[in-house]
């Protein structure tokens, strides 16, 4: 069986911890809303850089990483908002070996904001066994895209990210720019027969939309129906 990726998390945080000096700082770029939480209560807030990666790929094969679609960027700040001298020094490093960097005023906003967009392309390339042009150009498909989406602002807000309200509106125009054949990390797992980050995603939203009193009937949906597919938890 496949090891839960939180328990691995866990294990290389702890593993980590004590070889890292007083100044080390600790960027994390998984997927989700929960992993900065977890890994600044292993290494301590302090070190924690808030960070994300926009950039859709997946294991072509041992040691060879595939880049889907076009997207590629890093965005960066520190976890109370803006940046600091330790994010400049870290920004000005990604962008002078080559990558796309930019710094947010407020990671944890960005941090949603891909949240959202992810919820939406990882629940129905994975529940729908296809890409992202078929589901947009499809109402039915569409709409359940959408309400995923908006279920994770609604979330997001309550839980006092700056999210605006429609903000799912914008996220829906811009799956309509993005390749036909698009897909998700998570839609690439179930077709290999690899365990899902699904409680990751809409998992979240469905526990977080419950301790918050927000429904999240599209995101409830698509965790019973995959549940059985996902990773352990811990």
């Amino acid at each position: 069986m496949k090891k839960s990726p939180l328990l691995s998390m866990i294990r290389a945080g702890k593993g980590t911890r004590d070889l890292l000096p007083p100044d080390t700082a600790v960027l994390s770029l998984q997927n989700g809303v929960e992993c900065d939480d977890i890994l600044a209560d292993i290494v301590g807030c302090d070190r924690m850089i808030g960070g994300v990666a926009f950039i859709a790929s997946s294991i072509d094969r041992p040691g060879v990483i595939a880049h889907i679609g076009t997207m590629q960027r890093i965005v960066i700040g520190e976890p109370a908002g803006g940046s600091s001298p330790r994010i400049d020094r870290l920004h000005a490093a990604l962008r002078n070996a080559g990558v796309a960097a930019e710094i947010s005023d407020d990671i944890q906003r960005t941090i949603w904001e891909k949240f959202v967009f992810l919820i939406g392309l990882s629940a129905t390339t994975t529940m729908m066994r296809t890409t992202i042009g078929p589901i947009r150009e499809d109402p039915d498909s569409r709409a359940f895209l959408h309400d995923a989406m908006r279920e994770t602002v609604a979330v997001g807000r309550a839980r006092g990210i700056a999210l605006p309200a429609d903000y799912a509106d914008d996220r829906l125009a811009f799956a309509d720019g993005l390749p036909h054949d698009m897909t998700s990390s998570m839609h690439h797992d179930f077709e290999r027969g690899n365990r899902l980050e699904v409680g990751w995603l809409s998992g979240t939203v469905v526990r977080y939309g419950r301790a918050l009193g927000v429904p999240t009937p599209v995101n409830q949906a698509v965790y019973a129906v995959l549940k059985p597919k996902a990773a352990p938890r811990g």
